[in-house]
């Protein structure tokens, strides 16, 4: 039988550079090829395993609810619903009380656009270089460098990009024109690039002096990845409105948006909607990733291993680590592409970004100490650039 990556290539629209192993289970933080590869996986299906592979809680809530009830849509109310939005409110900022369940990052940051827009009626949206915020219309038309790509004929609304980390820039831009800023705490698809504290604490006193909403995308660093549940709680500011998936779910598509009971106020019936999102299966997979955080000291887990990769992993070809917690950038001396491709070769998974330097962390939150040694030691093992 012809393998995984041919039967794709001959059948999907090729968009995507598929790694050369095929994986067929996994289990904890390990890949198991059909020829009995095992390798480990530090990039966590670009920071969705969470709680790694095969964990027991999370199988066992799927399983649960597959059986009892597969689906039903937001027409009526669900138990399981109302506990994941329960779950996820206990976790946030204080100031979010409402949560809206979506499928994917990208809904998620597109809704929560939208409802800036209606909120504050305005027509202008700010953003912050560098950053990535999804492929559907609205949240591409805020991700930077997007042209690329982008593909519609025109965006759907007034954008301006803030230069990251320039304060100054920042209060000269936001004004009482803007609907709202949008900006991830710490950039992921730019190579793990975590903004300044002066930078995010501006954002946050312009934003509120001008009524402007200020939207924090947690797509990837949210969800314990950072060592807070999210990287906002690390900043000690309140967005208005926070966006969350990928790991929400531990795999099981999902997404969020949450914000307060004020903005919520803006919205009734029909405003707002989405067949999948909410759906049960999705609901208890997101309770049982929260719970299993919370219960297994996963957040101090994160913590202890990004000391670990910081004081063990400025090695080899690796000059410097930027990020926070387990959303990592090994910044290289060569480029990063390389680098990955080393590691890969020694059974160790990683990821680049769009800083071709770059090798990016984004491990499982259950990593163990082992498994950052192990990296340490292989990164040890790749020879000196030759100039």
């Amino acid at each position: 039988m012809t393998d995984a990556r041919s039967r794709e290539t001959a059948l999907t629209i090729p968009v995507y550079d598929h790694l050369p192993f095929v994986p067929v289970r996994a289990a904890g933080c390990d890949i198991i090829t059909a020829s009995g590869r095992r390798i480990l996986d530090l990039y966590g299906g670009h920071a969705v395993a969470a709680l790694g592979y095969g964990h027991p809680r999370l199988v066992e809530a799927i399983q649960r609810q597959s059986k009892d009830l597969l689906f039903q849509s937001n027409a009526v109310a669900l138990d399981i619903r109302a506990e994941a939005a329960e779950q996820l409110i206990s976790i946030a900022p204080n100031n979010l009380r409402r949560a809206f369940f979506v499928n994917s990052g990208a809904e998620a940051n597109e809704n929560a656009l939208r409802m800036a827009f209606v909120t504050t009626g305005r027509k202008k949206m700010l953003a912050i270089t560098q950053g990535f915020h999804g492929r559907t219309a609205a949240a591409a038309a805020v991700t930077w460098n997007s042209d690329r790509w982008y593909g519609f004929p025109m965006l759907p609304f007034d954008v301006d990009f803030i230069p990251r980390d320039d304060c100054d820039a920042a209060k000269k831009m936001i004004g009482n024109d803007v609907a709202a800023v949008i900006f991830e705490p710490v950039q992921g698809v730019a190579g793990a690039h975590d903004l300044s504290t002066d930078f995010v604490e501006t954002l946050r006193a312009a934003t509120a002096s001008h009524g402007t909403l200020l939207i924090a995308d947690e797509v990837q660093s949210g969800i314990g990845r950072s060592g807070q549940f999210f990287a906002v709680q690390i900043y000690g500011i309140e967005p208005d409105i926070l966006t969350s998936a990928k790991a929400l779910g531990g795999g099981i598509p999902c997404g969020a948006v949450l914000c307060s009971d004020e903005i919520a106020g803006h919205f009734g019936p029909g405003d707002l909607g989405t067949t999948f999102g909410g759906g049960p299966v999705a609901a208890a997979a997101i309770v049982a990733v929260i719970e299993s955080i919370k219960a297994e000291g996963l957040l101090q887990n994160v913590r202890h291993r990004e000391l670990q990769i910081r004081e063990q992993c400025v090695v080899g070809p690796v000059r410097k680590i930027q990020g926070v917690g387990l959303l990592l950038g090994l910044v290289c001396d060569r480029p990063a592409v390389d680098v990955r491709d080393f590691l890969l070769d020694h059974d160790i998974l990683t990821g680049t970004s769009d800083d071709p330097e770059v090798v990016r962390i984004l491990a499982p939150l259950i990593l163990e100490e082992q498994h950052v040694t192990r990296l340490a030691d292989t990164l040890a093992l790749m020879p000196p650039t030759t100039i």
